[in-house]
């Protein structure tokens, strides 16, 4: 198989006398959607903020394509997280700022971009995640399931290689749970990006996904493909598939 894109090996993480992350290890492979699953307060955004350099390992080590993240040089760490981008659970748009404004924020506070080709960048997105005529308005005027997509394009407007997606799906109806995976889906085909979302909607992330993780007690408990879940008899995972261990 291919040297994974981003591989976390035996890393662990405290916090105080809290022991999130136990020798954890996981592998995330370079155009595929990969579901990090498990109980609420397992760890699983801590796993997100050390791949975005929010949070750094007790021990361990996080690989980029091979290479060990901590022993990257500041230029090539700061090409790797310019490539990166989150889409936060609560989709984190600013009120007070109309659509277009918020979208494009990622590329204003990049100031090497001039107005015209942010300003070109930004209805070429909205345009393509079905947005047009919105730039307008401001996130309250705005769906759920819209709001998601304004949060999903200022997410691509930087033309991001890995996109982390924090629950996603937090707080909608099912309709529109299946919406927002239908969007993912379809938007990473098209901008080839790979992807890693937390996630509990189970079982329906299985039909977006080309890898799941099931993270519980601080470990990856089960890795694999869609087929690996069909084949597999871990009494853990179709436990927790079956919701006997949310």
């Amino acid at each position: 198989m291919d040297t994974p894109l981003i591989q976390f090996v035996d890393v662990s993480k405290s916090f105080g006398e809290s022991l999130v992350l136990k020798k954890l290890n996981l592998s995330i492979y370079k155009g595929e959607i990969t579901a990090v699953i498990g109980k609420s307060g397992t760890g699983k955004s801590v796993l997100l903020k050390h791949i975005i350099g929010l949070v750094n390992q007790d021990s361990g080590q996080i690989f980029i394509n091979g290479r060990p993240l901590n022993q990257l040089s500041r230029s090539d760490k700061k090409s790797f997280h310019k490539k990166l981008s989150y889409m936060f659970q609560d989709n984190a748009l600013f009120d007070f700022m109309n659509i277009y404004d918020n979208i494009a924020l990622p590329l204003v506070e990049n100031s090497t971009f001039p107005k015209d080709q942010v300003k070109n960048k930004v209805f070429e997105l909205m345009k393509q995640l079905g947005l047009t005529g919105i730039q307008e308005k401001f996130p309250a005027q705005l769906s759920g399931g819209m709001k998601k997509r304004v949060a999903l394009a200022r997410a691509l407007v930087t033309d991001p290689k890995i996109v982390l997606f924090d629950e996603p799906t937090t707080g909608l109806d099912p309709i529109r749970k299946k919406n927002v995976h239908s969007m993912i889906q379809e938007y990473q085909k098209k901008f080839e990006f790979t992807a890693v979302i937390v996630s509990h909607d189970i079982p329906e992330i299985f039909n977006v996904v080309q890898r799941i993780a099931l993270l519980d007690d601080g470990i990856i408990k089960f890795e694999g493909s869609k087929k690996d879940i069909l084949d597999s008899h871990s009494k853990i995972l179709n436990d927790f598939i079956d919701g006997k261990d949310i």
